[in-house]
């Protein structure tokens, strides 16, 4: 039985291909021996007859370099499908031209998330090296690039202090804006598990998710009020002495100065929530909670309802000065716990995927363009040539039409894919790559921890890496790169501080029970921080951000009601992201979520507008498409939901430039909407 991993969430549950189909391994320490329905049956896209197989180039680019187009099989629209050599040196010749008329700033790269850390790094390596641009980013743009930024700037290091396995040993969970049974399902069997066994659960969320029945505490918040309601919990901690004294004391730099801010701003205080209506239980609840945070050793977990917001940074400060106070973390049954969106997210911030990172979170010369700033960049003519690996920009960032004007006015776009999707429509050039199902490759989960994939099947396509590295080469750059694992041992010493130890051997042996960077000798890193946090000081920084009142809580504090409606998205447990895979998978095709986005209201506010079967949501903005309507009880009046894994639902039209303000992930999370009635 082949042994891999995959390549969905987050979470990165190990997989074993017998042949005919992907099992569970039971002895897997992350799985446990169950997988979801994307872990099951996820890899049936792999064969499709869609797939991109060949590297394509549009007509009138073979022609500028003398080549005939006629000479090479036509492909869907004006591309032509060529070998990859030919692709190699139109690319190479393309980028080189822009390069000498425009600069070494004039192209930008994006993507990595989607491959392997070996594809990830010799991306940025090529552009930072060969090309000589510091534009390079990746998807934790529009996810956990505030995950990231919260949590260095508290504990030092920017990723999970803790396994999943924390959560057994755990005396309390607290979970904010993640739902977690649909995004992230084995680490949801966790917390479901312990919280039958009666360890009380905390669940907080703008509407009632799955988590919410076998919570002790389920909470629910107006839209964007995350760090006012974790300021709260703060401000009880310290104003009734809860907090660790010892921990306070020996661990943390800035208690007294912590102090004073959160106990001077008003809107820490608690009972700001009995102002809101609909909401007034709020205060009570974080009264309880902070006893309770402060009395058990508790596990925190967090999701992209708390990162896609313009105070998305902020509130993930807020969640580990929580851990600060109280003392959970650093020890067992404790942790800071994102739960990354991509089983590899992590591991491209690890390997400079990201304009202010190089390998191992070294800092650049020169600091490159944020994903955003590279479209402002494009728009204003200065990025004339985009490179995007495994990231579909023209579906998942928001303000599309903004997007789709940036990509037309670029000169050359490259495309590294699997499918065809929006991206592709605009490109010059298109790399059809191997998936994660048939490569060789390490990706790195929510945890830290490190799994060696296996191919499960064959594929003649090359894999990422290989694609960068034959451009390179008609740059006269040979990396000398013969497989991955060169590619990973140079990474390896590019990183020495995570990697250093991590050879595909010792990866290969564990994969079972892989490591969790950083690796040292024969082993990994299961808890980080235990005796000291990798700070100048050697100490945590507690970080207090005043609250901003806007929006949702803006209209109920004036109103004292809510007149508008006020959207907010995330995902469902069929598909992901922008489905180009689980769209092209028979088995989840069956499932009525396979179709389209649908749009969740309450049946109050339903039946107010008549009960419509489709509406269509309208911003300042944009507009979506008709959207069915599915009437829910479980969410708030004003409050509406919809998935956006359908390119046609056109839902992030909807979206603006608002963004973290540290980072400039978008806020995907709420915006103001009109319903039009078809």
């Amino acid at each position: 039985m082949i042994k891999s991993v995959c390549t969905y969430c987050g979470v990165g549950c190990e997989i074993g291909f017998n042949g005919k189909g992907i099992v569970p391994l039971q002895d897997g320490v992350v799985s446990k021996g169950k997988l979801c329905i994307k872990g099951k049956f996820g890899y049936q896209f792999v064969n499709h007859p869609d797939r991109i197989k060949g590297a394509l180039v549009k007509e009138d680019l073979l022609k500028e370099f003398n080549y005939k187009p006629q000479d090479f099989k036509r492909w869907k629209g004006n591309f032509r499908k060529v070998p990859y050599e030919v692709a190699y040196k139109i690319t190479a010749h393309k980028l080189k031209e822009i390069k000498e008329r425009y600069g070494r700033r004039s192209l930008a790269a994006i993507g990595g998330a989607r491959t392997s850390c070996e594809s990830g790094y010799l991306f940025q390596k090529f552009a930072r090296e060969v090309f000589g641009t510091p534009h390079v980013d990746n998807c934790a743009r529009i996810c956990h690039a505030p995950s990231l930024k919260g949590l260095r700037e508290t504990v030092g290091e920017g990723a999970a202090s803790a396994p999943f396995d924390e959560i057994y040993r755990a005396e309390f969970i607290f979970v904010i804006g993640s739902n977690t049974t649909e995004a992230h399902p084995i680490v949801s069997h966790r917390i479901i598990e312990k919280a039958r066994e009666g360890t009380p659960l905390a669940v907080v969320d703008v509407r009632e998710i799955g988590l919410f029945k076998f919570a002790k505490y389920p909470v629910t918040l107006p839209l964007e009020s995350n760090l006012l309601f974790l300021n709260a919990l703060a401000r009880v901690i310290v104003e009734r002495g809860l907090y660790d004294r010892e921990f306070v004391s020996k661990r943390i730099s800035n208690f007294e100065e912590f102090k004073e801010k959160i106990l001077k701003d008003p809107t820490t205080k608690p009972e700001l929530f009995r102002k809101l209506p609909g909401y007034e239980g709020v205060t009570e609840q974080i009264y309880s909670l902070a006893e309770e945070i402060s009395k058990r050793k508790t596990v925190f977990l967090w999701g992209l309802g708390v990162t896609e917001h313009i105070d998305g940074s902020q509130s993930v400060m807020a969640i580990a000065n929580l851990a600060l106070l109280t003392g959970n973390v650093g020890k067992e049954g404790t942790g800071l716990i994102p739960l990354r969106g991509q089983n590899n997210v992590q591991g491209a911030c690890d390997v400079g995927v990201l304009p202010y990172y190089l390998p191992d979170y070294k800092k650049p010369e020169e600091i490159g363009y944020m994903t955003p700033d590279i479209i402002e960049g494009a728009l204003r003519g200065e990025i004339k040539a985009l490179w995007v690996m495994g990231e579909d920009i023209a579906h998942v960032h928001p303000n599309l039409n903004k997007i789709e004007r940036a990509l037309r006015k670029i000169d050359f776009l490259v495309v590294n894919e699997l499918f065809p999707c929006r991206i592709t429509e605009f490109a010059d050039v298109i790399f059809g790559v191997k998936s994660a199902y048939e490569k060789v490759g390490v990706y790195i989960n929510a945890e830290r921890r490190m799994h060696l994939s296996k191919p499960l099947f064959e594929s003649s396509l090359p894999d990422d890496w290989e694609v960068i590295a034959g451009v390179s080469k008609e740059f006269g750059h040979d990396f000398g790169f013969k497989k991955s694992e060169d590619v990973w041992n140079s990474l390896r010493k590019e990183a020495p501080v995570r990697f250093g130890d991590a050879t595909y051997k010792l990866l290969e042996e564990n994969f079972l029970n892989a490591p969790q960077w950083p690796v040292k000798g024969n082993g990994g890193t299961e808890i980080l921080h235990k005796d000291s946090f990798p700070t100048k000081s050697g100490k945590a920084s507690l970080k207090f951000n005043p609250y901003r009142i806007r929006g949702m809580v803006e209209e109920l504090f004036k109103k004292g009601k809510l007149e508008s409606f006020y959207l907010t998205t995330g995902r469902n447990l069929v598909h992901y992201n922008n489905a180009n895979q689980t769209n092209r998978c028979s088995t989840l095709r069956k499932f009525k979520t396979f179709q389209e986005d649908v749009l969740y209201m309450n049946p109050e506010d339903a039946e107010k507008l008549g009960h419509p079967e489709r509406v269509i949501l309208e911003s300042k903005y944009g507009r979506s498409s008709p959207l069915p309507v599915e009437e829910n009880p479980h969410i708030k009046r004003g409050t509406l939901f919809t998935t956006f894994h359908h390119s046609k639902s056109e839902i992030n039209r909807l979206f603006g430039d608002e963004a973290d303000e540290l980072v400039k992930t978008a806020r995907f999370k709420s915006v103001k909407v009109k319903i039009v009635k078809t």
